[in-house]
């Protein structure tokens, strides 16, 4: 039989445990936002944002001069001749947005960021 005493305890470790759970949780999921990175569109460039990683998909929207852009992941796609260059990489900036890294300052000619899936 349990005493009174080792119930109260068990039921604080369980507690406990439960908010240490709950806290390590919440800092794994802002330390993955907290690594996300932020980039610079090309100067002075109003940068189409596309639904896929190419020139045939549809402009969802339109970037203002001085954005700046996370990249989540990216991909080839569409070879598009660009501020920065001319390459196939497409940045997945948000859910189903994609952009051509021609227009992202990201300091290298190749992948930055992991492949999307």
């Amino acid at each position: 039989m349990t005493s009174l005493r080792s119930r109260s305890t068990l039921l604080l470790a369980a507690a406990t445990g439960s908010a240490f759970l709950m806290l390590l949780g919440s800092a794994a999921t802002a330390n993955a936002a907290a690594s996300v990175r932020y980039y610079d569109v090309a100067p002075g460039v109003r940068l189409n944002v596309r639904s896929g990683p190419g020139t045939s998909y549809d402009i969802t929207r339109t970037l203002p001069e001085g954005a700046k852009v996370p990249i989540y992941c990216q991909t080839p796609g569409t070879s598009v001749s660009g501020y920065y260059g001319t390459s196939n990489i497409w940045d997945n900036i948000s859910n189903g947005e994609f952009v051509s890294d021609t227009y992202v300052n990201t300091g290298s000619d190749g992948y930055v960021a992991d492949r999307c899936a």
